[in-house]
């Protein structure tokens, strides 16, 4: 035994000498390269041997051994710099990976605290501090007749039946919640008119809310016309309280989406891929659209201050697919490839925009907002809500489920049974060309078409053809007067005032005429 530790203690060091020798090696060389006292001993050895001619040579030699050893030093620094960066952008990453994982928790106790936000809004919703009891009881009404598959999914963690290395966790959620969820026909049979009715009665009943009779009309007609409602006018007068007293009276609250001054593009609406988490971070509002596609309910995306930022920079692409003539075209790119576990909705990447939802946008025009742009207007409907609603007697009316099919049905046979007439239309184009000669302003055939859904579900409501081509114009067309230079056309309204009364009557018109003279004071 004891020749094998002979053997083992030789072997080995024959191995470990090898390191030895390399490491003295590399020391006893940067000792001789840096040895300064030997170069200097050796330039006095050969000193009394040089010439005059020789000495800028010596010269020359030195400089070039003091540019390698500057050049080595710099090397070993450039070295030594590269690891230490190396490793702190190794400890830089691990912090930003914790600091995402904290932001997501962050993002999820925040979603917790949006109906502590909202509550900051019942004033302007028209309850009062006293009226929590009621609130509950129209919450408690919604929930009563009809089940959702929130209700019938079993109270519990979802999440241990989502697969982990999913991106989409609330999308794959909702998959779970609604598996077995079919769509249910709530046998509705009212018109058009009696809608209107109902929901002012039932705002006015259980919110508190009072809006006059044509607001209601003009609601309805506008959500026929587009997909995309704007309600403006000045702070206190009920924008924010019309959407959501009409997702209580549907049974199905309306979604609301504050928009921020930081909100740039697509991403700030939908979410966006975090390659780091390999997650995608799924907003509020995607999970909406995906959600309402399951059903056939009525859904509602409120757009809350949408013009805090520029509406066409983050709602450009919504924009563009909403005004596709077939729902079936209403696709969005979500992620640009399929991953076999993604939610089952979600094909190729792209989500299918649901048709049973519309999207209702307030704005505050003032220092702090962004001015709406023609492309935005042209493609919505826009509504003034500029005085606060009237109180009255209302007859006590609950919400109802309502069928998103049923709903279009109602605005298709209204666009049957009462369109626009020839007569209205050939003094449209009159007053269209009137307003191109002096105005140099005209209307395309995208504005045509929302007057032609405009028009006759007003009617259907019970309004005048002439009243709704009256609102309809002021504020789709007239609006545009304010880009023009107010002072030069203030001559020219007089004499368009003056056309419209010959046109379709003095007692006719007033939403135009009162907009117009409204314009010459600002001129």
């Amino acid at each position: 035994m004891d020749e094998f530790f002979r053997f083992l203690f030789d072997f080995l060091s024959q191995f470990f000498n090898g390191f030895k020798l390399i490491f003295e090696g590399i020391v006893n060389g940067f000792v001789s390269i840096f040895n300064i006292p030997e170069y200097i001993r050796i330039v006095r050895d050969y000193s009394s041997e040089f010439s005059g001619g020789m000495w800028i040579l010596v010269v020359l030699s030195v400089v070039l051994v003091l540019v390698i050893l500057i050049l080595i030093i710099a090397l070993l620094v450039f070295i030594i710099r590269k690891i230490v960066k190396l490793r702190k952008r190794v400890v830089e990453q691990e912090e930003l990976l914790n600091e995402v994982a904290d932001l997501q928790e962050s993002v999820k106790k925040l979603q917790q605290e949006k109906d502590d936000i909202m509550a900051m809004k019942v004033s302007q919703l028209g309850l009062g501090p006293n009226d929590k009891a009621t609130d509950k009881k129209n919450n408690a009404l919604s929930t009563t007749n009809d089940s959702t598959p929130e209700e019938e999914t079993e109270e519990g963690d979802l999440s241990n039946k989502i697969d982990p290395n999913a991106r989409f966790v609330k999308l794959c959620t909702l998959d779970l919640e609604y598996a077995n969820y079919k769509i249910q026909d709530y046998g509705n049979n009212f018109t058009l008119e009696e809608l209107s009715t109902n929901f002012r009665n039932f705002a006015a009943s259980k919110l508190g809310l009072y809006y006059s009779k044509k607001m209601m009309d003009i609601f309805l007609s506008a959500i026929a016309s587009t997909r995309l409602v704007i309600l403006q006018g000045i702070s206190g007068t009920g924008k924010t309280s019309l959407a959501y007293a009409w997702g209580k009276f549907v049974k199905n609250d309306s979604y609301i989406a504050s928009v921020q001054p930081s909100w740039r593009d697509r991403t700030e609406l939908f979410g966006y891929f975090n390659e780091f988490t390999k997650k995608f971070n799924e907003s509020g509002v995607l999970a909406e659209m995906y959600k309402a596609g399951f059903t056939d309910d009525v859904y509602t995306m409120v757009l809350d201050e949408m013009n805090i930022a520029r509406v066409e920079y983050y709602f450009a692409e919504m924009l563009s697919i909403l005004e596709m003539p077939s729902v079936d075209e209403w696709i969005i790119d979500i992620v640009p490839s399929a991953w076999p576990n993604d939610p089952k909705r979600l094909t190729k990447g792209q989500l299918h925009i649901p048709g049973n939802m519309w999207y209702i946008g307030t704005i505050n025009n003032d220092d702090s907002t962004f001015m709406v742009t023609d492309k935005v207007y042209d493609r919505a409907m826009p509504i003034d809500i500029n005085e606060k609603g009237t109180p009255f007697e209302p007859i006590p009316t609950e919400a109802e489920k309502i069928n998103a099919s049923y709903l279009l049905k109602l605005f298709k046979q209204a666009k049957e049974e009462h369109p626009l007439t020839d007569e209205m239309y050939a003094k449209v184009e009159q007053m269209d060309d009137y307003v191109i000669e002096h105005f140099r302003i005209a209307f395309g055939n995208r504005i045509v078409k929302h007057m032609r859904d405009f028009v006759p579900v007003y009617v259907a409501c019970g309004g005048k053809e002439i009243d709704a081509v009256d609102y309809f114009i002021a504020r789709k067309i007239l609006r545009k007067f304010e880009q023009l230079n107010l002072t030069y056309i203030r001559d020219e309204i007089d004499g368009f005032i003056n056309f419209l009364n010959k046109l379709f009557g003095k007692t006719e018109f007033l939403e135009c005429k009162e907009y117009l003279e409204r314009l010459k004071k600002m001129g």
